[in-house]
């Protein structure tokens, strides 16, 4: 197989300073690439930058930068990640032949690279079969991670039936997957704009008689969604007693949550800053709020139109990171399990119904 050449910054491209060795002044692409392998790190980022709008057509361009993916300095290694995925389709054809015939030094960064600009879909068949080689080797020794990310959201149902679960929600081709790489992708994904962010669902092994589906999907008070999250409670909980949906952003961001019993929504409540929060409530106070605002002082009951500004402000306040807790309290919170958490079968990445007619995001994930 054939090598693909790679340029030898220092001596076909003369440091800046330097001339060139036919004694021309070297151009101006040729002094950035020199100045990537600059011991300065303030140098080196700036000739990342300088590099940007050459693209990823160029060759030079792409083979040189692949190596600052493993740039000591956090902030190049950065911009270097920043640069190549801006790059996009344009760069994929050498990805895949560095990774079909190297050099061999830059094959795994091309992987990654790769990934995150194509997908999976992206990848040779060879890295695709490797990489389900390897969740497969891991999975015996997967233990339950709690979920995190900056914006989470789940349905947690008291069974172990998975199957039965994904056929009711309609999720379609389920893969099986560590709990480090389902965090990772569903931290990618609420990053995603709309409507790319629904693709695709986390639903766990059971875990303390529990399963939960993780994933935007089921955001309870998504416009595009809240309906369709209300639905799903109410027939999960008509065949196993219970469910729950939550929403918790964990910057800050606020909580919501919905509870349905034996198929009626009893509760929907959301503390979110958005001034249309009240609009989604459904169903009176549940015990752990009523508890909960008499710690704070405040009346177990109360009008959102006539409680005093201090008042609504206090239990906003409270009600803005309650979601843990209360699931926690009510059922069962995935953001608290760990090791020591029972657990009995494989978790799987499913494709809601937008994933399986537009596909998922391109990205490159932990396993």
């Amino acid at each position: 197989m054939r090598e693909i050449a790679v340029p030898d910054e220092t001596s076909a491209h003369p440091r800046i300073g330097q001339e060139s060795r036919t004694g021309a002044e070297p151009d101006d692409l040729s002094l950035r690439l020199a100045s990537l392998s600059h011991p300065d790190a303030t140098v080196r980022r700036a000739a990342v930058d300088g590099i940007k709008s050459h693209g990823g057509g160029d060759p030079r361009c792409v083979t040189a930068l692949l190596p600052l993916l493993h740039d000591p300095d956090p902030m190049t290694r950065s911009l270097a990640w920043h640069v190549l995925t801006s790059w996009g389709p344009s760069t994929v054809p050498l990805l895949q032949e560095i990774r079909r015939a190297g050099p061999g030094r830059l094959r795994a960064v091309a992987l990654t690279a790769l990934a995150q600009i194509a997908g999976e879909d992206g990848l040779p068949a060879r890295d695709r079969a490797a990489v389900e080689r390897l969740i497969r080797i891991q999975l015996p020794g997967d233990r339950p991670k709690p979920l995190s990310g900056c914006w989470i959201h789940w349905i947690a149902v008291p069974t172990g039936d998975q199957q039965g679960i994904l056929d009711l929600l309609g999720l379609t081709q389920p893969r099986p997957v560590t709990f480090v790489l389902a965090n990772d992708v569903l931290d990618a994904d609420s990053h995603h704009g709309r409507p790319e962010c629904f693709a695709r669902v986390f639903v766990s092994p059971e875990l303390d008689g529990w399963t939960f589906v993780a994933g935007r999907w089921f955001d309870p008070i998504a416009d595009e969604r809240a309906d369709e999250v209300l639905l799903a409670c109410e027939r999960l909980s008509a065949r196993y007693g219970r469910a729950q949906a939550y929403y918790y952003g964990a910057q800050g961001d606020g909580s919501a949550w919905v509870v349905a019993e034996n198929g009626v929504i009893i509760r929907r409540y959301s503390e979110t800053g958005d001034g249309d929060d009240c609009l989604l409530t459904i169903g009176s106070p549940l015990q752990y709020e009523r508890d909960r605002r008499v710690e704070l002082g405040l009346a177990p009951d109360w009008d959102a139109a006539q409680v005093s500004e201090n008042e609504e402000d206090e239990w906003k306040w409270a009600a803005f990171d309650m979601a843990p807790d209360l699931a926690r309290a009510i059922g069962f919170s995935p953001l608290t399990i760990g090791s020591d958490t029972s657990m009995r079968g494989t978790g799987v990445l499913a494709l809601t119904e937008y994933g399986s007619a537009h596909g998922v995001p391109a990205g490159a994930y932990s396993i």
